[in-house]
Order: C-alpha cells, then sequence, then structure tokens
C-alpha cells in the first residue's frame, strides 16, 4: 500500500486550528497584538490624565516645595471695619508676609550638624533640635515642616547659612495694625499644641472656620522607600482661601469711645470699665470697649487669662438704678402706675427681716414717679413694683432680654443671673431688690440692648456686630436686623422717654447732657459683692450711664460703665460726664443738628 493511500488520522474538531472571522492568523496571536493595543490606549490614557486632568499636581511637585506648600494651606480672611460714613473700610486683621522653614532631607548632608545650626538661629531647646536630627535623617524624605511664622531677622539669619536641605519660603501671619481699637472685639490667632494655628476670643475665635478656609490636601502613591510614584494615583485637592468679615463696628467711633474710656478709668483710678453703642432702629454694634484690654498682635503678654474676656458680654454685675427704667417701663406698659402716680415715701420699707432705704436716706412723703425716677428712689421702685405685682414685673424683666444671651457674633457672652427673681416668685424681697437693681445680674450690651428698645418704640431687638462676609468665591453673606419681639407699646416708650428726659435736665443726670439736644438717660452707682464676706463691699461701686439720644429721633442708645473708680463714689460723677463727652461726639460726627437753642 502505498503512502497516498494510507488513511488520514481522524481529526475531532476540538482539536482543528481556528481562524477568527477569516484573519488568517492563529488565535494567541491575534489576542497578543489585542492586548498590545489596549495597553497602549491605556498609556495614551493615562499620559493625557497626568499632563491635562493632574496637570497641577506634578507641577506643584515639579516646581518644588514653595507651590505645593501655597496650593494647600489657605490664605485667612481679613476683619474689617467701616471708616466713615462713605463706606470706606479699613483692615483691623489682615495678614503679614513672614516666613516659612522646611526642609529637604534629600539634600541634608550632616543631619546633627544642620539640626543644631537650624536650632540656634531659631531659639529651639535641645528636645526640639534632637527631634529635628531625627527628622532630617530620612534619606527617602522630600517635605520636613521645622518652624512657622519665623521673623525676617531669623529667616535672614537662618538663609545666611546656606545650610543644603534647609529652605524657606513666604507666608501670611496676624497682623492687627491698631490695636488701640480694641482686642476685645477682634480677638487674635493662636497656636495649638499640635503647631496649627486657630482663632481665639471675639470675632477671630466666633468666625475661626469662616476666616480660616479649607485646607488642601495631597493624594499620591508611595514605593516602598516613600518616594511619590510619578505613574502612581496622585491628586492635589487646592485649599480655599477664608472669607473676610465685615464688622458694623465704625472706627471713628470706636476710636473715640475707646480714648475716652481709657482716660476716664485713668481719671478715676478705677479698675476697669465698658462702653457698647448701639444703632436703635437696627441694633447694629457702632463701638464696644472694654478694659483691661490687650494687644492682639502680643497676646502672649497678658498678666492673666481672664483679659481676654470682653467685659460688655462677660461680665455681669449688678446694675443698680440703671435697671430703674425697666421697672417703670413694665409699670407704665402694665397700666400699673403713670408718671404722676404717687406713693407715700416714709424713709425706708420693710420686707419680712428686711429694712430698705433710699440710697441717700430721708423721707420724702408724697412723691410721683417721675420725681423716683429723676432723684432715683429705691421706694418709689419698690412701690411701682407693688403696683404691678411681682409675678408682672418679673415677666417685663424677662421680655426685655434679661437672663439669656443676646446672641451677639462674639465668644464667652454671659446671660446674666436673674435666677433669684425667677426662682422666688412668692417671696417679694427678691422683686422689691431687683426693682432698683440689685439681686440681679445683667451685661453692659444687654442693658444697651433694653435701652436701644426704650429708644426705638418698645421693639427690642437682636444686637449684631457683623455686617457682611466676603467669601472668596464672590459671593457675600449680608446680615439683617432682627426682631425679638415688642416688649411694651409704642406710648409706653415715648413716656418713658419723657422721663428719661426729665432724668439728665431736672434729676441726677444732668452731667450727661448735651447742649442742643434732648438727651434720654439714667445714672446708677451699684454696690459690688465683698470678695471677703458675705454682702457688699463697703468701699468698691460700679457706676454706669445707660440712655440714648436725640430722643425725637434716636440715632445712637449707649452704656458706659465704670468699675470701682477710686476719686468719687456716684456714678453722675464718672460715667456720666463719659456719657455726655462720648455723645457729644457722636451728633457731630453724625452730623445731626441741634433741636434747642444752646445757652451760653
Amino acid at each position: 500500500m502505498t503512502d497516498a493511500a494510507l488513511p488520514s488520522p481522524a481529526v475531532h474538531a476540538w482539536q482543528r486550528p481556528r481562524t477568527p472571522h477569516g484573519l488568517g492568523q492563529p488565535w494567541r496571536l491575534e489576542l497578543f497584538h489585542i492586548g498590545m493595543w489596549l495597553f497602549a490606549l491605556l498609556v495614551i490614557l493615562r499620559l493625557g490624565m497626568l499632563q491635562i486632568l493632574d496637570h497641577d499636581t506634578y507641577a506643584a511637585l515639579a516646581e518644588g516645595q514653595h507651590t505645593l506648600f501655597r496650593q494647600l494651606y489657605p490664605t485667612r480672611g481679613q476683619i474689617l471695619m467701616h471708616d466713615g460714613t462713605d463706606g470706606a473700610l479699613v483692615p483691623v486683621a489682615m495678614n503679614q508676609t513672614l516666613s516659612f522653614i522646611y526642609a529637604d532631607p534629600r539634600a541634608v548632608k550632616d543631619p546633627a550638624a544642620t539640626a543644631k545650626a537650624v536650632g540656634v538661629a531659631l531659639g529651639f531647646d535641645q528636645a526640639k533640635i534632637d527631634d529635628l536630627t531625627q527628622r532630617l535623617s530620612k534619606p527617602h524624605d522630600a517635605y520636613e515642616p521645622i518652624q512657622r511664622h519665623v521673623g525676617t531677622d531669623a529667616a535672614d539669619a537662618l538663609n545666611a547659612l546656606k545650610l543644603p536641605g534647609i529652605l524657606q519660603t513666604d507666608e501670611d501671619a496676624r497682623l492687627y495694625p491698631d490695636p488701640s481699637l480694641g482686642g476685645h472685639v477682634v480677638g487674635f490667632v493662636g497656636s495649638n499644641a499640635d503647631g496649627s494655628l486657630s482663632g481665639r476670643y471675639g470675632i477671630e475665635g466666633y468666625f475661626d472656620k469662616v476666616l480660616a478656609g479649607t485646607p488642601g490636601f495631597i493624594r499620591s502613591e508611595k514605593d516602598i522607600s516613600g518616594r511619590l510614584l510619578a505613574i502612581g494615583d496622585s491628586s492635589i485637592t487646592p485649599a480655599v482661601n477664608g472669607s473676610d468679615v465685615v464688622l458694623t463696628i465704625d472706627r471713628p467711633i470706636q476710636y473715640e469711645a475707646c480714648t475716652a474710656l481709657r482716660k476716664a478709668i485713668a481719671d478715676h483710678q478705677a479698675d476697669g470699665g465698658s462702653v457698647v453703642i448701639l444703632e436703635p432702629s437696627t441694633g447694629r454694634i457702632l463701638a464696644m470697649c472694654g478694659a483691661p484690654d490687650f494687644d492682639p498682635n502680643a497676646y502672649g503678654s497678658v498678666p492673666d487669662v481672664s483679659v481676654f474676656n470682653n467685659p460688655v458680654i462677660f461680665d455681669a454685675y449688678e446694675p443698680g438704678s440703671v435697671f430703674k427704667a425697666i421697672t417703670v417701663a413694665a409699670g407704665l406698659d402694665s397700666g400699673a402706675i403713670t408718671p404722676a402716680s404717687t406713693y407715700d415715701d416714709a424713709g425706708f420699707v420693710k420686707i419680712g427681716k428686711y429694712t430698705i432705704r433710699n440710697a441717700e436716706g430721708g423721707a420724702r412723703g408724697t412723691t410721683t414717679m417721675t420725681t423716683a425716677l429723676d432723684q432715683s428712689l429705691n421706694l418709689g421702685m419698690i412701690a411701682a413694683m407693688r403696683k404691678m405685682g411681682a409675678s408682672v414685673f418679673t415677666d417685663y424683666v424677662k421680655r426685655f432680654g434679661f437672663g439669656q444671651t443676646t446672641g451677639v457674633e462674639l465668644d464667652t457672652e454671659s446671660p446674666g443671673d436673674i435666677s433669684a427673681l425667677v426662682g422666688h416668685p412668692n417671696d417679694e424681697i427678691y422683686a422689691a431688690t431687683a426693682s432698683f437693681g440689685q439681686g440681679v445680674s445683667v451685661t453692659t450690651l444687654q442693658m444697651a440692648a433694653a435701652y436701644a428698645a426704650i429708644a426705638d418704640g418698645g421693639i427690642l431687638r437682636k444686637p449684631y456686630i457683623v455686617d457682611e462676609i466676603e467669601h472668596p468665591d464672590g459671593t457675600v453673606e449680608r446680615e439683617h436686623p432682627t426682631d425679638v419681639r415688642r416688649v411694651v407699646d409704642q406710648r409706653t416708650a415715648t413716656v418713658l422717654s419723657a422721663m428719661l428726659v426729665d432724668v439728665v435736665e431736672n434729676g441726677l443726670g444732668k452731667r450727661a447732657a448735651v447742649p442742643g439736644y434732648y438727651i434720654a438717660g439714667k445714672t446708677g452707682t451699684a454696690q459690688v459683692a465683698s470678695k471677703t464676706h458675705a454682702g457688699y463691699s463697703a468701699t468698691d461701686t460700679i457706676g454706669s450711664f445707660a440712655g440714648f439720644g436725640p430722643v425725637e429721633d434716636p440715632k445712637f442708645a449707649m452704656v458706659v460703665r465704670i468699675d470701682h473708680p477710686r476719686d468719687v463714689d456716684w456714678a453722675e460723677s464718672t460715667a456720666g460726664p463719659l456719657f455726655g463727652q462720648i455723645s457729644s461726639f457722636l451728633l457731630k460726627y453724625m452730623d445731626v443738628p441741634p433741636t434747642r437753642a444752646v445757652k451760653p
């Protein structure tokens, strides 16, 4: 049998070579070609991502740590005040350029010697030098932060050493260009335990997140040595800068109020004091000053951290006779009294085991409520409280906002304390003492808001200190006046305003008067609880004056307070003249024309 006749071996279907779709090539080779094309396409797509989508990431890494730092750390927003009536703004908290010192350990030749030289230039102790030595000893580490906010002299001295691997770049640091305007409102930016920065107290503290912005971050794959992989999955999320905060405060008014307060405290050898000025029709805070104050540029030099607390909102005190306007408002509005209502002033009132007298003693006989307010008579206020009833009086005290925070945009606000009045509704002694401003505590801002309500027809408005927030994307959040509630009706506010004018014209408030204008107000000389024994101090007092003007169209409501004056006892000689001085400035600054003849 010949070879040609040999039968073909059986060939099963699964053994036959396949030719996909007529391509004419073995299928394994074709799959290889397809795989190569897919790989090439992936490489092209990845290069496109690196060059286009992730361009910023690798551009920053290629250019160096300066660009990277700028992309990761946001710029803190400014705090601004109004400067006059033309809409101009001036910064009261801004950024200055200092140096950020960092290292590229890959370029450091002698970590121990370098760390010592850097430590000496920057004032490090030995522990920080040892820590820096360890961090500079990482041969594959591209970045180690060393010190932020380094001054020009230290940065220049370090730069002169020309240490390999030690680099620096500019960064923003906080600057307060005019500390005379008061640290309590602005606050400061301080360092945290982890080296980060945050706002403390005042606007810096309350709006820290708004001012600080949002830090960026870098995400990148690394090799086993910690080096960034150029073909790894990397991206930068840029920082978002902080927003600017524009205050309601007017710089010229703030400067005048703070300067006058400091002088009054010095003249009377007082321990401290405060001033707050509101716009009655809106609740905008035009000025807020406290003393003792601090320089936010040198906040670390204060003798005690209690200095950081803003006395206008933090230091609650027994207000004394300025509170009598609240008692009269309640009596008038409830219909219990009129300005001409009388009571019998016998010189004292006994309530249980307590005997209460007028501040200057003596019996006045039949006395009107107008005279009681003019002469600041304690017994007249008790009579008014009794006519309306303790529960009605207590309700009005709460309606005026006492015993609760105002909600102003500042840290450490106190609600005051009216718990003795509220907690003993059936014990008349608490309502009796509260009627002339003892046994309850209030803040200067609460009292100013209450007088602003009287000035503007009986509506209590929320005090606010921020006009607007300007975001880096150009959007603006604007604050608007907020009515809390009506506390007395329009007629009550008008009648009480006239009675308070009489206090200034004919009563104990004469030294708060401004020639040519009708000013409404009330003095208050409050006793201070003793720090060494039960009861009140025999020597310490707090003098205050609360009022507004001009009464026909009030442009401002103000409370001034002098703590523990050494030369005089009564508020009419301390707080009264200070109120008059600042009021005179305000009326001229606001260009309010006189409404009455000025006597020679």
